[in-house]
């Protein structure tokens, strides 16, 4: 009981703020939802307790401040009651607008992109996930030399946007941090060399790629964890994966493949951070063919839709590249819908409905796949007669599921079937 409320009480209260700027109030995001997944990042950040959230209108940005005096005025009585420590912007904010925010509020502030380049910082787990965020954290910094870049020493994850030793200090060195991004290229660079090895390596046993993408908490890696039997950390939290964990998978013709799950994509990701993972990413650079999981539970579902498809194509993706789109979650919707959802999914030939979850539809996603890949790369295939007893009906249940039949009778003894096979599907189906 003492840890408990001793954690609690060590805890930063926080309070996120999501500025509708009437400007920008054609976006496709209701302001309500778009705070609501502020809500969640700050949430996805450990040591911070949420204790109010606001959708602040505003006419128009004021340069020095970001809003009017007067709601600067009673967001600082309302911060003080609420003995908060760390508002949280959903928004860009400009360094002199912190500052100003900061000195008026008594408070810490942080902004989007710091927001994520933390959350990233807590969980990156890799070698190159680490530098990749502390590159992108430096170019972030290297904009505001208002603020101390401390977290070259810190005791903690994260780089000390949040607080820690030495935040109330100064630092303006532009050189110093110049200095540090060269050093960690150098690092990059090694960690990039390597990554290439592996891939030329792979490339020797040519099995095809297949990317998941999506937004994040969409439940990428509960499906793959679902199809591979691997234990990727799968969270109802957003950005629970965030380096690339690859696994071989064999589908139900025999065709092995290597799934990849990846960081999910989010609205307004920060630009540092799009060119800091590229390399991180380039899995889905080069699948044969990309898995867009959607959490087809949300409300912005169609909205979380398109931002993907905006990053993709930041990231270089071609369009050419074949896809299939995952409706997932389909066991958080009411039974008729998720009925419905499902019915319409069967009409379109390049979408699969399906529950990670509990996993339904899923044998039915492994089917497409296959069916997907078969006509991006097919195989030379040729015909075979088999002769199987009734003893042997779990071999039976692979060639249907693999697809192969052409024609099957009953005999006395078994069953009589002819093929229609790969020399891959012949080896996988005499290994059974």
């Amino acid at each position: 009981m003492g840890g408990g409320q001793e954690t609690k009480a060590e805890a930063t209260r926080a309070f996120v703020l999501h500025p509708d700027i009437k400007s920008d109030r054609d976006r496709a995001r209701a302001p309500a939802a778009r705070l609501a997944e502020a809500v969640a990042l700050a949430a996805a950040l450990p040591g911070l307790e949420v204790v109010g959230a606001e959708i602040v209108p505003l006419p128009r940005v004021h340069a020095g401040a970001l809003m009017g005096s007067g709601k600067i005025a009673t967001l600082k009585t309302r911060f003080a009651d609420e003995r908060v420590g760390l508002v949280l912007i959903d928004g860009p904010v400009s360094p002199v607008q912190q500052r100003n925010l900061e000195k008026e509020w008594n408070v810490k502030l942080l902004d989007r992109t710091g927001l994520i380049l933390e959350i990233f910082a807590d969980r990156a787990r890799t070698r190159e996930g680490a530098l990749q965020v502390e590159l992108a954290a430096l170019s972030y910094q290297r904009t505001r030399l208002v603020r101390a870049w401390t977290h070259l020493e810190r005791q903690r994850g994260g780089f000390g946007f949040v607080g820690g030793p030495g935040e109330t200090q100064i630092e303006a060195d532009r050189r110093a941090i110049d200095e540090q991004i060269v050093r960690i290229n150098r690092q990059l660079e090694k960690v990039v060399r390597t990554r290439t090895l592996h891939r030329a390596a792979r490339a020797r046993v040519p099995y095809p790629i297949v990317a998941l993408v999506g937004y994040t908490n969409a439940g990428k890696s509960t499906l793959f964890n679902r199809l591979t039997g691997a234990e990727v950390l799968a969270k109802d939290m957003l950005f629970a994966t965030l380096d690339p964990t690859l696994r071989g998978v064999v589908l139900p013709g025999g065709r092995r493949i290597i799934l990849s799950d990846t960081v999910g994509f989010i609205s307004d990701l920060p630009t540092q951070l799009v060119a800091a993972f590229r390399a991180t990413l380039e899995e889905v650079l080069e699948a044969d063919l990309i898995v867009h999981v959607r959490d087809i539970s949300h409300p912005e579902t169609e909205a979380q839709a398109r931002d993907v498809a905006v990053i993709l194509g930041e990231l270089g993706v071609a369009e050419t590249t074949p896809r299939i789109e995952v409706w997932n979650k389909l066991d958080l919707l009411p039974a008729d819908e998720g009925a419905a959802r499902a019915a319409a999914a069967q009409r379109l030939p390049e979408v699969c409905a399906i529950s990670a979850l509990t996993g339904a539809g899923t044998a039915a996603l492994l089917g497409r796949i296959d069916a997907m890949l078969e006509t991006v790369s097919p195989e030379p295939r040729h015909a075979d007669h088999l002769r199987l007893s009734y003893a042997e009906a779990r071999r039976r249940a692979w060639l249907h599921d693999a697809g192969v039949i052409s024609a099957e009778h009953e005999t006395d003894e078994g069953w009589d079937i002819r093929v229609n096979w790969s020399a891959r599907q012949a080896d996988a189906f005499a290994a059974l």
